[in-house]
């Protein structure tokens, strides 16, 4: 489900956060109240400071939001919002080009920024120690930074957002969505009437001017809340706040955005043929409210009744009785200004969407008559005690809800107030909504479908505007015609702001204990115990996955993670989704190459009935033929659209190549059209029966009890039967002998996807910690050489990564981006150019930067708990020591340059690295020649399996 107005386009130097909505459901009767602690003040210039004290472990989050976001921007100047943020971590005064990233990365950091339809937000979460270097820099570029952009920073930035879009909307199946639906719903000129980011014609023509006017505008100290939250003292922070940010110009005053919403006169259906979609899709939308309108949290809730579970109408009639998808969904999105509620679904191949309208319709009319029930309305609110505290898990998440809130409310713990309006929605209030919103009312609709399927498409449809990027050789021109480095005039300052803050302190950093146990079976159990919330998370995980499928039914692992929740032999499938939900609980099953996890997460208070789920969905499955035969449609549909995806194809071929066909890692884990075609019930069964044991289970929790009463909790399964398991032996090694590139031909591809590699390490994977130490200066992250050269220097590619997977069956090493089409051949040369100097350039800075920021980073380690339960999960999935985080962090200490230097030529050689890219094979293919590489070997993108024989 995706949610059209209401999300973040970001940075994404480490991985966008996803946008918080904390309470949109609800319990009836939570244990205690909850909230959370802040102390807000203003300071003279009108910023807004709110501080959350959390003393759990030593680190901080500062975030800084700002109340603009594509809402401010004019016809004709879109994107400015977005393209702001990115600018603002290029440079500032004293900070200086480049070290935004640069420090935060050695201080051991996280960071990102992120852009929505009515607010920006930068934020940093660093060792408590570093809170004063943060505020220093964080203020930098809220006062000082506007006299530090050139027109070099600008064009090169430009190139940066441009392979944003590219990535994100133009090189994606239904990516042009969202400017459909936008500039159709709403009339010219409204604000949302554009995406966030913006028009890609309106960027190329932005001048520094139009930076300097967007930023004096908008990003004054009076427009903008500082959230700080964690380990702090509160005088001391209160000091380092004022030092730094009292001075700033406040800015003009912000003008309020009064709410517009969208009004529809008649319903407008478009369509669009989209070159990456294999699958026919509907989107229905409606005009709903703005944010924090009365009606916005039963809107809210009217979305989950109407396809939240099995027993909901829209499941029931467009999933269950007509076979038209393998799911819906509905959601209401309210925003600032306006906002919208949503229906839709992918449908199954060669599905008309006439054909999908009418059962979405005969399902609303299934509500209108039938209604819901009391124990449906329940189910919906029970969740919110759970989703409040996992809505606050981490420092950042806590200074984000606080700052949110802040902004939009004026309150910074409106959180609570949140909770309490969904808890007081009624029957009647969720009725009243669907008559005045839904029913009978205008909508807008989208009919994409594959080109050359425009049968399938709502009758009456008209073909929407999309506009689509040109691949032209050279269009971008070159930024070598401007200055990079222009003198500037500095902004006066009663600190000496060029004097870069020291560490406060020594920093301290324990993990938290283990401890471990095992049942009478042989299963083992690993225990953190965890109460800073009264939450309880855990995990069983089996050994095995895809890696034990039968060859010629790759897929039967995947197949059967779906069918675990499918019901058990005492309950139904609704019936077991119902118990799950009435107790506020998400219980998921997973598979993966190595193996099957089923995980959970619930209050510590109803831990012992959910576990109890559990034991049924483990030891009791259903085996519904029906059941069966709907996720096996679901899976197949799945397989076909990611056959459609860039990436999706670039992977699949990357590790056939490096595997080999004989390999059953040369397979995606969800199999293929053919293989999953064969698969039976029965063969879930034989799966089932030969290799679930717990003679390779472990059971994993973090939580608020105690090993004992978890011990005592786990008594229940010792009754599991324990038997030998079979694991097949395959090669470990990469499947051919020398460095070539595999080209797959993909028409018109406004990017190129590049995946190079091999299989560095055998099963043992002795080396792999030291190894990612090795490559942390490579491709770790925003402060890598990969991303410095191809994304900030270059402006080839929104991201460039490298780093090692772990695998019990020999680990990867890959280096990886999506670089803009016409620059395919320079970003090879580049690459080849980079990963052959690496040994040779690794310095002893190289070597410092690299463990001290390994070393500070391992705050961030033990944070949450699903860090926490990540942790044992390795412990017992790779047979790690207990203290392995200390082990690494000792041999880390002890390293020195030649040693990484080793590793670097052992285990990242540029003679054995294979290169597969997916791009347009008119364009770019013939200039792949004489790369040093060989001749490309061409592949077809529309075979599943290439057959690649060892050469």
């Amino acid at each position: 489900m995706k949610n059209s107005n209401n999300y973040f386009i970001g940075l994404c130097l480490l991985c966008i956060m996803a946008f918080f909505t904390a309470c949109q459901t609800s319990s009836e009767s939570p244990s205690e109240e909850f909230s959370l602690d802040f102390e807000k003040y203003t300071l003279d210039n009108g910023l807004e400071v709110v501080l959350h004290q959390d003393k759990s472990d030593p680190k901080v989050a500062v975030a800084v939001l700002y109340h603009v976001g594509s809402n401010r921007e004019k016809p004709g100047k879109t994107g400015f919002a977005h393209f702001f943020e990115h600018m603002l971590f290029q440079n500032s005064e004293n900070v200086g080009a480049g070290n935004f990233i640069k420090y935060v990365n050695e201080l051991g950091g996280s960071f990102n920024g992120g852009t929505s339809t009515d607010q920006t937000i930068y934020f940093e979460t660093v060792p408590s120690d570093a809170l004063e270097k943060v505020l220093w820099m964080e203020s930098d570029r809220m006062g000082f930074f506007i006299n530090t952009v050139s027109e070099w920073g600008l064009e090169n930035e430009k190139q940066v957002v441009k392979n944003e879009k590219r990535q994100g909307v133009d090189n994606q199946p239904y990516g042009h969505k969202d400017y459909v639906q936008l500039k159709n719903l709403y009339p010219a000129g409204h604000p949302y009437s554009w995406d966030v980011i913006g028009s890609l014609e309106d960027l190329q023509n932005a001048t520094v001017a139009d930076v300097k006017e967007f930023y004096s505008k908008y990003y004054g100290a009076g427009n903008a809340t500082l959230a700080i939250a964690g380990d702090i003292d509160l005088a001391e922070t209160k000091e380092l706040v004022n030092k730094y940010f009292s001075e700033i110009n406040s800015g003009p005053e912000v003008e309020t955005i009064e709410p517009r919403p969208a009004v529809l006169d008649e319903t407008k259906l478009l369509y669009h043929e989209d070159k990456f979609a294999n699958l026919p899709d509907l989107e229905m939308i409606w005009p709903s409210v703005e944010e924090y309108h009365q009606d916005m949290w039963a809107l809210n809730m009217l979305g989950q009744l109407l396809t939240d579970g099995k027993k909901s109408p829209l499941y029931k009639v467009v999933v269950e009785e007509k076979k038209l998808a393998p799911n819906v969904y509905a959601y209401n999105s309210s925003n600032e200004i306006a906002g919208t509620f949503n229906i839709g679904a992918r449908a199954f191949d060669g599905t008309n969407l006439n054909t999908l309208r009418a059962a979405i319709f005969e399902a609303l009319e299934k509500f209108e008559s039938e209604g819901f029930s009391d124990d449906d309305l329940a189910r919906i609110k029970v969740g919110a005690e759970t989703g409040v505290y996992n809505s606050v898990s981490s420092v950042f998440s806590k200074a984000f809800q606080l700052a949110s809130y802040n902004t939009f409310t004026g309150d910074p713990g409106y959180i609570t107030k949140n909770l309490e309006n969904t808890l007081n929605v009624t029957r009647e209030d969720i009725m009243r909504v669907y008559d005045k919103y839904i029913k009978g009312k205008n909508y807008l609709a989208t009919s994409f479908v594959p080109v050359g399927q425009k049968e399938l498409i709502l009758e009456g449809s008209v073909k929407a505007e999309v506009v689509e990027e040109p691949i032209v050789q050279g269009a971008e021109g070159n930024l070598d015609k401007y200055e990079r480095n222009v003198s500037f005039e500095k902004t006066p300052s009663a600190i000496d702001r060029s004097v870069i803050p020291d560490l406060n302190g020594d920093l301290s950093f324990s993990p938290p204990a283990i401890e471990t146990g095992e049942l009478a079976n042989g299963m083992k159990v690993f225990h953190i115990y965890q109460d800073e919330l009264p939450m309880a998370q855990f995990s069983i995980r089996l050994k095995g996955g895809m890696f034990l499928d039968n060859p010629e039914k790759v897929g039967t692992a995947a197949l059967l993670d779906n069918m675990l929740m499918e019901g058990t032999a005492n309950k139904t499938p609704e019936e077991l989704e119902e118990a799950i939900g009435q107790l506020g609980a998400n219980v998921n099953v997973f598979a993966s190459r190595e193996y099957i996890t089923i995980s959970g997460n619930c209050l510590a208070k109803n831990y012992p009935k959910v576990l109890s789920l559990v034991k049924e969905i483990l030891l009791e499955p259903r085996w519904d033929e029906a059941e069966f035969e709907r996720i096996k449609s679901s899976a197949l549909n799945s397989i076909q659209q990611s056959n459609a995806n860039p990436n999706a194809i670039a992977s699949r071929v990357f590790n056939e190549v490096l595997y080999g066909k004989d390999h059953i890692f040369s397979n995606p884990t969800s199999g293929t059209t053919a293989s999953v075609s064969s698969i039976t019930l029965d063969d879930l069964k034989a799966y089932y029966n030969e290799n679930f044991s717990p003679s390779v289970a472990s059971f994993h929790f973090v939580g608020a009890l105690d090993k004992s009463e978890v011990m005592e909790s786990l008594e229940s399964l010792e009754s599991w039967k324990a038997k030998p398991v079979d694991f097949p032996e395959y090669e470990v090694k990469t499947n051919v002998d020398d460095s070539r590139i595999y080209f797959v031909d993909y028409p018109d591809a406004k990017q190129s996807v590049i995946n190079i590699g091999r299989i560095a390490m055998d099963g043992e994977n002795d080396d792999y910690a030291a190894a990612s130490v090795s490559n942390y200066r490579l491709g770790s992250g925003s402060g890598s050489i990969l991303f410095k050269e191809l994304r900030l220097e270059k402006g080839y590619t929104y991201g460039a990564y490298s780093g090692y997977s772990r695998t019990m069956n020999g680990s990867v090493f890959n280096a990886s981006s999506s670089v803009r089409s016409n620059v395919t051949r320079e970003s090879v040369d580049l690459f080849k150019e980079l990963l052959e100097n690496y040994s040779d350039n690794f310095s002893d800075e190289d070597m410092d930067v690299t463990k001290n920021s390994i070393l500070r980073s391992n705050t961030q380690s033990c944070e949450t708990y699903g860090s926490l339960l990540g942790i044992l999960q390795n412990i017992s999935t790779y047979d790690l020591p207990l203290n392995y985080i200390a082990q690494d962090e000792a041999k880390l200490k002890a390293m020195d340059k030649s040693e990484v230097k080793k590793l670097i030529d052992e285990y990242m050689n540029p003679d054995d690295l294979v290169y597969v890219i997916v791009g347009d094979g008119q364009t770019q293919l013939p200039r792949l020649n004489n790369t040093g590489l060989g001749e490309p070997v061409l592949v077809n993108k529309d075979k599943e399996s290439l057959k690649i024989e060892k050469q």
